[in-house]
């Protein structure tokens, strides 16, 4: 679509300043309704945003730890023809700044609007870019480069818990805000042997994910020979 940053397939794909590291970085998968904002049926107005605590400083952790953090979104309401792309990517820019205004930046946004009620052309009965199938978190892999299988995603439905897995992260944070008490259970039985599920009333708990953990430092041992004066007279 002219003027928004949508693929061929039809799904939002929006990568703001980021330089892909060589090796592979982990990343933070965020979902957005009841996750990083309050849920709010259908949100598509500005004046319905409100941040949930501690989103700003979440992000602001991943941000300073290097973490890309990527939004991850599905948006039937657009499907729907309940709002446009237009009204998306107004709450998205007022989301983005009332973040950037605490610190905090958002560096990829992907959302897709297929569902199985959908209107031409976004009726699908399972597309593969929407949650809980893993299309918006394998686009965001290939873009930034990233290293699926020590990254970490964030949500309150299961369909959020069973794409991280279906897409090979290391585990995933189901919280409690939006959805998340009647989907506790379900997101429970997701968990499997590599596929670590984690509980949390709300995305502060992030904080105390492996991805945002300091890393221990290897230590440098040597022998004492190595550091004997003889050692370094004879050039050993």
């Amino acid at each position: 679509m002219v003027g928004y940053p949508i693929d061929g397939e039809g799904i939002w794909c929006q990568v703001f300043a980021h330089q892909p590291s060589s090796g592979g970085a982990a990343a933070l998968f965020l979902d957005r309704d009841g996750v990083i904002v309050e849920e709010v049926e259908y949100l598509h107005r500005v004046e319905d945003i409100v941040l949930i605590e501690g989103a700003a400083t979440v992000t602001a952790a991943a941000n300073r730890r290097n973490v890309p953090v990527v939004l991850v979104s599905n948006q039937s309401g657009v499907g729907r023809g309940y709002y446009g792309w237009t009204e998306f990517a107004a709450v998205q820019q007022a989301m983005v700044s009332a973040l950037a205004a605490q610190g905090a930046r958002i560096d990829a946004v992907y959302a897709c609007p297929y569902h199985v009620d959908g209107r031409s052309p976004y009726a699908h009965p399972d597309h593969p870019a929407r949650k809980p199938n893993p299309g918006m978190l394998l686009r965001a892999a290939r873009a930034l480069a990233l290293d699926l299988g020590r990254s970490w995603l964030v949500g309150d439905k299961a369909t959020d818990i069973e794409a991280a897995r279906c897409a090979g992260l290391a585990g995933a944070l189901q919280v409690e805000t939006g959805h998340g008490r009647r989907e506790r259970e379900a997101a429970a039985a997701l968990a499997r042997p590599g596929f670590e599920v984690r509980f949390g009333r709300s995305i502060a708990a992030t904080l105390d994910l492996p991805i945002l953990q300091p890393q221990p430092q290897a230590k440098l041992t040597r022998s004492a020979e190595e550091f004997s004066p003889i050692r370094r007279a004879n050039g050993r």
